[in-house]
């Protein structure tokens, strides 16, 4: 197709084919799964299964892909999906507009697909899916924390029992350990850490800023649940995703 004649010349017919044929599940579009959704489907991947619960919240728009002030309050996946399918009209995208949990991971037979992208937010969810996709044989790359950052030199693709420096990177290994999880994958991460220069005065305050919506109900009330809330900027969740995208590229074409 002519949309990837600029990648047919870098990667070749054969290379282009490999990308059509491949099956990625990629779960979490937040701030870096939703750049790495872009960044696949753009490569031509074929098949790509994207797996989020949440909405559009206002506070998304400086840093996620399909959060504009028109999207609020709408399915991340299914305004994700359709941005997607504008982008490469003859492949598969498939949004499931779910959780990924202990209740809901059987709805998903990881052994059907090429690679797994583990771009999820919530420690347990994250933990359950990698414990579950480490015991395929189906390779996985992860994103480990991408907030409180802002030098995009520190930001580095490894193993993940190498990674230093990220507080959930250590949370994810203490976890996996209780789990006897010790196969090795690849992960995203940086020891950048920078302490927050502003009180919480939205999101986790109780107080939700999003709009609402045209019957009056609340757009997106959620995050005032959350435990904590981390600054972050796209210019980091944008080269964690990419990054990620990298890796399954890669792995696809056989350029290990």
């Amino acid at each position: 197709m002519t949309q990837f004649h600029r990648l047919q010349i870098l990667i070749g017919e054969a290379g282009l084919s490999k990308m059509a044929s491949s099956r990625v599940l990629l779960l979490g579009v937040g701030g870096v799964g939703s750049w790495c959704a872009e960044a696949l489907t753009r490569n031509g991947v074929g098949h790509l299964e994207i797996v989020d619960s949440d909405l559009v919240c206002v506070t998304n728009i400086n840093r996620q892909l399909q959060a504009l002030h028109s999207t609020v309050g709408k399915s991340k996946v299914e305004v994700l999906a359709s941005r997607l399918r504008d982008i490469h009209p003859t492949g598969t995208i498939i949004a499931h507009n779910k959780v990924y949990d202990h209740d809901t991971a059987d709805d998903f037979n990881l052994n059907d697909y090429n690679f797994i992208v583990d771009a999820i937010d919530s420690l347990a969810c994250k933990v359950e899916l990698l414990d579950r996709a480490l015991r395929t044989d189906v390779p996985v790359a992860s994103s480990m924390g991408a907030s409180c950052k802002l030098d995009p030199t520190q930001i580095q693709m490894a193993s993940f029992w190498k990674s230093h420096g990220c507080p959930l990177a250590r949370f994810v290994r203490k976890r996996l350990r209780y789990r006897n999880v010790t196969k090795d994958f690849m992960c995203v991460f940086s020891p950048e850490n920078l302490p927050p220069h502003a009180s919480t005065i939205a999101c986790g305050s109780g107080k939700c800023v999003c709009p609402a919506l045209s019957d009056g109900t609340p757009a997106h009330e959620w995050c005032s649940h959350k435990a904590k809330i981390n600054g972050s900027a796209v210019h980091i969740t944008g080269i964690f995703g990419f990054y990620l995208a990298s890796i399954v590229t890669n792995h696809l074409l056989g350029q290990e």
